[in-house]
């Protein structure tokens, strides 16, 4: 059974910093992409960032580029998205998604609310 879990969300200033986590189980990690999503209140969900396999590759949303980045470990099974300057438009509930391909089933996390006061 797969189970994705993120954690690290919280309320912060503008300008502060988050670090969130996302550890997924039941998969073999190290084959899949992994992403980063959020869901903002009445909008639609967006790809914040992602990091490809096997090339380790980095791409963002343009709302966050130089502001946050995406990392994994294989080894732990994790990926993480540190996210600096944060502003009140990022506020939103924050996805973790592992992806195989376009013809596999992905998974998903539950979600963990990040909220930036201004």
């Amino acid at each position: 059974q797969v189970h994705v879990v993120e954690s690290g969300g919280g309320l912060v200033h503008a300008g502060g910093s988050l670090r969130l986590s996302c550890v997924a189980s039941g998969i073999i990690f190290r084959n899949y992409e992994m992403r980063w999503y959020r869901q903002a209140p009445g909008k639609e969900r967006e790809l914040v960032a992602a990091v490809a396999v096997p090339s380790g590759r980095t791409t963002y949303a343009d709302s966050v580029k130089g502001r946050f980045a995406i990392s994994r470990d294989n080894g732990k099974n994790m990926v993480y998205l540190q996210m600096n300057s944060l502003e009140p438009e990022d506020t939103a509930v924050y996805y973790c998604n592992a992806y195989f391909g376009a013809y596999s089933p992905d998974y998903w996390g539950q979600g963990t609310q990040v909220t930036v006061s201004s």
